[in-house]
């Protein structure tokens, strides 16, 4: 379960930490990415299921 505004990913990008907040409030169904993995702009990593 997340709240909107939870923190759900944390990009690195030259060294700077960029916190990827929820849209809304659900439950995670699926995370898309793995930790060290390249990330696309637009890219979705994380779905969520709004409760």
């Amino acid at each position: 379960m997340v709240e909107a505004g939870d923190v759900l990913v944390i990009l690195e990008s030259m060294k700077m930490e960029i916190p990827l907040t929820a849209p809304v409030g659900g439950i995670v169904k699926e995370v898309r990415v793995q930790p060290g993995s390249p990330v696309r702009a637009g890219q979705r990593v994380v779905v969520i299921e709004e409760a």
